[in-house]
This record gives structure tokens, sequence and C-alpha cells, in this order.
């Protein structure tokens, strides 16, 4: 799949919301605890900006620190990571490959197997509920 690329106006104009496109397009992050949490049951996590599938709901696990947590991206998820130098710190930004969005962090205090918790701005990702399969005659 070719990169996405789109002027700031642009993603302004996709994103609608101000706070989605500073997290995604500048690298802000959300208060902890803020965003209002996803759906229950199966599913995929999208990247708000550009639709592609980064992580499942099976992955999914409540770290308590304040936003999504995730074990691992999918498979063959577009995501990327690169130094982040920013606050002083040294973390590892995570970010969909396809169109640059800042998703967030990843951490290596997460669950086994891989013992990383990916951290993720909620207002990155959109849920994907699985379709359910309805063998009944409405």
């Amino acid at each position: 799949m070719a990169k996405i690329k789109k002027t700031e106006a642009e993603w302004r104009d996709t994103l609608g919301d101000e706070l989605t496109f500073q997290v995604t397009r500048h690298a802000a992050t959300e208060r902890a605890f803020s965003h209002p949490g996803f759906p229950e049951g199966d599913g995929v996590f999208r990247c708000t900006c550009c639709g592609e599938p980064l992580f499942d709901k099976a992955e999914k696990f409540e770290s308590g620190c304040g936003w999504p947590a995730f074990s691992a991206p999918r498979d063959t998820a577009p995501v990327a990571e690169k130094v982040d130098t920013s606050h002083g710190m040294r973390r590892t930004e995570v970010l969909c490959a396809n169109c640059d969005a800042h998703l967030g962090h990843v951490f290596p205090d997460g669950p086994g197997p891989t013992g990383l918790r990916y951290c993720i701005n909620g207002v990155a990702l959109d849920f994907e509920p699985d379709q359910a399969t309805d063998d009944t005659d409405a």
C-alpha cells in the first residue's frame, strides 16, 4: 500500500476533532483516563487516520496506566517505531507506518509472552467489532 500523504489542512479536515488531530499529527497525548473506552467483544483497532488494522482486541489488557494498552500489534500491522527524546526522556514512539500517525509509545513492562506494553492514545484508534454471524432467518 502506498504511504498516505496529506497537508496539515487536509488532515485537519479529515480528522475533524482537534484533540485527534493534535495527537495523531503532532504527537500530543490525551489525558490519562480520559478516553471513554471501547465496546466489549472481539474486534480490531484501526488507525483513525487511515483505517489500517493495527491491534486485535485479544491483545488488549488493562495496565492501569490510563491509556489503552496492548501486548503486541497484529502480525501484519503497519506499525513503526522510532526513538523519541522529547520531554527529557528516551522512549520508543509508535507510529502507523501507512500514514505516519503518532499512536503512542511502547514500554518493556507488559505481560508475557512479549513483555511489551503498547500504550496507545484512544483517539488514535477506531474499534471495529467482529461481525456476529446470525444463522436464524429474520
